[in-house]
């Protein structure tokens, strides 16, 4: 096997093994940002400024792995780049323009963020652009393929429901309230963390798309910061809000 590809097999497992370690942390440890963020955690900054700086990175490294390799517009790997480059500019330039409210991000998630995603990001498009699997090969019959094509699906309906669930959430207070209030539109009817819920699925669908290692470690380490995150936020809007939560799940409609 090649050293430079046995190393990167080599740092996939790596991050799968930290993926399972940070997911058993987090049902003890809460990530301080949003309604969790303490002063514990430290110097903060605004949370607009921060998204920016914790989401661009990736957004520029996969820009940079495309160009290095070619700026090669060949399908499919082109393709799923467009879908993973269309994902982070709307989360790195569009998603904090939207923000609303004064709230904080500690300088230590911000700098966890960046080297997650500086980090995903030079996997990934190794994994597209250096080690691609043969089925790239097919160009565009590779898109006629039943998981290709339920893999874009899923895509784009993942990202549907994460917009709309951030609609919903930024939409619950009227200017200048300050009170706490249970999403119930859309997903939320069934979990409570339905923008979250969006989330996986989306990059489910990138993974069952592009077939790549990368894209699934990427999965894991999705599902490892959000169950448990929507776990938490569960716990407090059983808390806060009782018996309106209702039957709602946590992050997976009618099952968790």
């Amino acid at each position: 096997m090649d050293h430079t590809l046995y190393i990167y097999n080599a740092t996939l497992w790596t991050m799968t093994v930290i993926a399972v370690f940070v997911f058993a942390c987090l049902y003890f440890v809460k990530a301080g940002y949003g309604i969790f963020r303490t002063k514990a955690w430290g110097w903060s900054i605004d949370n607009k400024v921060a998204w920016v700086l914790m989401e661009a990175p990736v957004f520029i490294i996969m820009l940079w792995m495309w160009t290095s390799n070619g700026a090669t517009t060949a399908l499919p790997a082109f393709f799923a780049f467009l879908l993973f480059q269309m994902h982070y500019f709307q989360r790195s330039f569009v998603f904090p323009l939207l923000m609303k409210g004064k709230s904080r991000m500690p300088i230590a998630i911000i700098l966890m963020g960046v080297t997650f995603n500086v980090v995903n990001g030079i996997l990934l498009g190794k994994g597209l652009f250096s080690f691609p699997p043969s089925s790239f090969n097919e160009g565009t019959a590779f898109f006629l393929r039943p998981l290709s094509l339920f893999g874009i699906a899923a895509f784009f309906l993942g990202m549907g429901i994460n917009l709309h669930s951030d609609h919903v959430i930024r939409h619950l207070r009227k200017p200048g309230d300050t009170n706490h209030y249970l999403p119930s539109k859309g997903l939320y009817r069934y979990v409570t963390s339905a923008n979250y819920f969006g989330e996986l699925i989306e990059w489910i669908g990138f993974a069952l798309f592009t077939t790549i290692p990368a894209a699934w470690v990427f999965v894991i380490w999705t599902a490892a910061n959000l169950i448990p995150r929507s776990a938490a936020i569960h716990k407090c809007y059983r808390k806060e809000f009782g018996d309106a939560v209702g039957k709602r799940k946590r992050i997976i409609p009618f099952i968790y």
